[in-house]
């Protein structure tokens, strides 16, 4: 299962240096080169025939020579090997692009780095950005389609309903689809390539095999170093085709040393230099031997391999045998450790199949028979959405048993999701007569609103918003259209009636200039120097209720007196501003009920619910923050800052509560 990612492209260019005695080896054989034809002339003239000869007589010769026998795990080792080159075959010469910190970006700049990439990339070149792309923009568009199904369905939506659309999410499937053009083109073309890449191979091994065959001292030794540039100036080739176009290269080269016997000086620095690199890559196979990523030992084995059969030449016949022995070993060794180490990963996922299937079985296992209501559901879907999570969190589990292990999970999941779409169809019809219920009291409200019969209208008119509450929810996409239209129409009558009631009222007159006489008593004893207890801060509001309510256009009058007990607090270290605040929020909810203003305490508890919300909201936050902060203490003055905050919000959450109790206290 793991074997499928160790590819490695093998860039043939840049994989090893050469040492100072290469490059003066590599003098001393430009210098041969030179004086090659001159050697050669001197000391022979070969003839075709007899060139031929010794040609059959080295070939039978080495199938004469008895072999060593390998073991089966080194046979193992070397094919695996062989393979993993063969799929690295493939691989074009690319400039990797260097990948980006693409969790930290939008969704807006992800797909614009998309849209980059696809238009001014190489494929070879993005195909891994733009799949680390795609993994983070389904991470983060998930979180977004779940934030926005939960806000749906806390807005009495039904989840049958749900529908998202973003044009982000339509653009970033428009650069993907011009990816996949992009690669099916490019991938097309290498094809092509490749096929005539290994037609140029096949065509300069058939040109050996002649040279060989009608070899000329004057000039084989350069038309042999003119056919290896070549072969290495070739680009890659067919996966299928690459170890048994080697080997059949390797072999002819092979042969051609074996013949150029004749010119010993020239052979034996070849075979001097090659050996003395493919000691060098032994040397540096043994060191992979310490390495404890054996996947990555496994990776640089492939690059040595690839060195010792592409880029060095053969090695005298009496140390061919010794020299590969060692580095089949070596690679045997390689092999065995990895082949070990995937064994203990086979292990830990045959321990992740039983981990799973507690998982599917805890699935089987949620009872939604006792589901009523769409909080009953809500809390299962969350307890199904955990489990989901851990079963993914879980990890791998071996191939075999995969797809079985899936579809156990799936029809878990199946049945769960049969159950809760049969709830919520019912809902969805449950949803319908509540509609045509709330359309009776809006037609009724609207009906009214205009009534002068004041006392029977707003009996009638109250009665209509208790029936209102009682009606559940109703379609999401009518939701907003009816409430405003209700609204309108109570607030219509009950606006109507406030301002009948204040009209012409001297009694309220009267009840003015009175609250501001008491006004001026608070104020000038603030300015004496007795003290002011919360008792008889709690007597000026106890008098200034009893007082009654004032003109509608003169309620201004109110905020001056709670301006008043602000700068009683202020002034008197003794009493605690919790408790000026909650005597001046009992003093407004109390004016609304006296004057019968519902609609007034209906709105200032939702004000009290929504501040509890912010207010929960910012001390997580802050919570959060000091959650990212590491490696401080407590004593550091921006976990003090912060911890300072977050009492002061906690002091706030306290008082509206208390707020949100008392409003509570009164519905009862």
């Amino acid at each position: 299962m793991l074997d499928q990612e160790e590819k490695l492209p093998v860039q043939e260019n840049n994989l090893t240096e050469q040492s100072e005695d290469s490059k003066s080896e590599n003098k001393l054989e430009a210098k041969a080169e030179v004086a090659v034809e001159a050697t050669i002339e001197s000391e022979v003239k070969i003839k075709p025939e007899v060139e031929t000869e010794a040609v059959d007589a080295a070939v039978k010769k080495e199938e004469a020579t008895p072999k060593i026998k390998k073991s089966d795990t080194s046979n193992k080792a070397i094919t695996e090997i062989e393979t993993k080159i063969a799929e690295s075959s493939e691989e074009s010469e690319h400039q990797e692009i260097e990948m980006e910190n693409y969790e930290n970006l939008s969704l807006e700049a992800l797909v614009s780095e998309l849209g980059k990439l696809v238009k001014e990339g190489q494929v070879q070149s993005i195909n891994s950005n733009v799949n680390k792309i795609k993994s983070v923009f389904n991470l983060k568009f998930g979180k977004l389609l779940k934030a926005e199904k939960e806000k749906f369905l806390a807005e009495g939506g039904n989840i049958i309903d749900f529908q998202y659309n973003n044009p982000i999410k339509s653009v970033y499937n428009s650069y993907l689809y011009d990816f996949k053009i992009k690669r099916n083109e490019f991938y097309a073309n290498q094809e092509a390539k490749l096929n005539a890449n290994l037609e140029e191979k096949l065509d300069l091994i058939e040109k050996l095999k002649h040279l060989i065959d009608n070899a000329e001292g004057a000039t084989m030794y350069k038309m042999f170093k003119d056919v290896q540039a070549k072969w290495v100036a070739i680009g890659p080739i067919p996966r299928a085709k690459y170890n048994d176009t080697w080997r059949t290269y390797q072999y002819h080269v092979e042969r051609f040393y074996d013949l150029l016997h004749l010119s010993n000086d020239l052979r034996d620095l070849d075979f001097k230099h090659n050996l003395e690199e493919k000691l060098k890559l032994i040397d540096r196979a043994e060191e992979l031997l310490k390495l404890e990523d054996v996947n990555a030992a496994f990776k640089e084995l492939q690059v040595l391999h690839k060195l010792w059969k592409e880029d060095i030449g053969p090695v005298a016949r009496e140390h061919r045998e010794e020299v590969w022995e060692r580095f089949s070993e070596i690679t045997k060794k390689i092999h065995d450790n990895r082949h070990e180490f995937f064994k203990d990963m086979k292990s830990k996922f045959e321990g992740n199949i039983e981990k799973k299937l507690e998982v599917i079985a805890a699935i089987d296992a949620l009872d939604t028979s006792k589901n009523k209501t769409r909080s009953d559901w809500q809390k299962s879907i969350k307890e199904l959405e955990a489990l989901r999570n851990k079963f993914f969190s879980i990890g791998q589990v071996p191939r075999a048993k995969s797809d079985q292990i899936w579809a156990k999970f799936k029809e878990a999941t199946r049945k769960f999701n049969i159950e809760k779409n049969k709830f919520f169809k019912n809902v969805k019809k449950e949803h319908l007569e509540n509609l045509n219920l709330k359309k009776a009291l809006i037609e009724k409200a609207v009906s009214l609103k205009d009534s002068e019969d004041w006392d029977t209208t707003t009996e009638i008119m109250k009665k209509i918003q208790s029936d209102w509450k009682k009606i559940g929810h109703v379609p999401r996409k009518y939701s907003d259209k009816l409430w405003k239209e209700f609204k309108d129409a109570c607030n219509h009558y009950f606006d109507r009636l406030h301002k009948n009631q204040d009209i012409g009222n001297k009694e309220q007159i009267e009840v003015l200039n009175k609250k501001k006489e008491l006004l001026s008593t608070i104020k000038q004893t603030i300015g004496s120097d007795d003290e002011i207890s919360i008792d008889t801060l709690n007597e000026y509001v106890s008098d200034w209720r009893d007082l009654g309510r004032v003109p509608y256009e003169m309620r201004h009058i109110e905020v001056k007196f709670n301006k008043l007990l602000d700068k009683v607090v202020d002034n008197n270290n003794d009493i605690e501003k919790q408790d000026v605040e909650m005597i001046k929020f009992k003093n407004l909810v109390n004016s609304y009920l006296e004057q019968k203003n519902y609609r007034k305490l209906d709105s200032e508890q939702l004000f009290v619910r929504k501040k509890i919300d912010e207010t929960v909201r910012e001390i997580q936050q802050l919570e959060n923050n000091i959650g990212f902060i590491s490696n401080v203490t407590e004593d550091n003055p921006l976990v003090k800052n912060v911890r300072k905050q977050i009492d002061v919000y906690k002091e706030k959450l306290d008082v509206w509560k208390v707020k949100l109790n008392y409003l509570r206290e009164l519905e009862s």
